[in-house]
């Protein structure tokens, strides 16, 4: 801005500055909500801790199922290959060779794994990366004022609040306590 000089022209940018310093003064206020809602939300499902934990169990489930499945596969194919040997009928190889040509196929669709992972490493690292910023707003604005941001979260219906799953093999309910509750 460039001094004036009516006094008329410093009011308009005095008033100027208040509206501008007046919509910062909002605009730091939000953030600082939104940085309370994020390091600390009412809602304990998205804390970004259990977001990642989330995605590395994505993980750990994919790897499993996955290897649970190639490892069937295989089975099948020595199967397969066993039946080929105690069979001579043409019919009957076609299909047998028809089953080898699926294993073959489950085992490279099993392949979606590793880029599954990739993926799901790439998105947890991101969300890493915003904690870590978050955490540090938080740390430069201070626990107090944090703190004093009220947080609100959206109320989950009664089935939401009954439902935890999928489990944490760690912390999952064992299935002898399962069945113990219908005994």
């Amino acid at each position: 801005m460039s001094p004036s000089n009516t006094p008329q022209d410093q009011n308009k940018e005095s008033a100027l500055l208040k509206a501008e310093l007046s919509g910062l003064f909002q605009y730091i206020q939000r953030v600082r909500k939104e940085i309370a809602h994020i390091s600390r939300p009412a809602d304990e499902d998205h804390h970004f801790e259990t977001m990642s934990e989330q995605l590395d169990a994505v993980i750990r489930a994919t790897d499993e199922a996955s290897d649970t499945i190639m490892s069937c596969a295989e089975k099948n194919e020595e199967l397969a290959n066993a039946c080929k040997q105690l069979v001579s009928d043409p019919t009957a190889l076609k299909v047998l060779a028809q089953i080898s040509e699926n294993h073959m196929k489950i085992i490279e669709a099993c392949s979606f794994q590793d880029l599954t992972s990739q993926r799901v490493t790439k998105v947890a690292r991101s969300i890493t990366y915003v904690e870590d910023r978050v955490g540090a707003l938080a740390e430069l604005w201070g626990k107090n004022e944090i703190d004093k941001v009220k947080v609100v979260g959206v109320e989950k219906t009664e089935d939401e609040k009954l439902l935890h799953g999928p489990q944490d093999p760690e912390r999952a309910i064992s299935q002898a306590e399962i069945d113990a509750l219908f005994d």
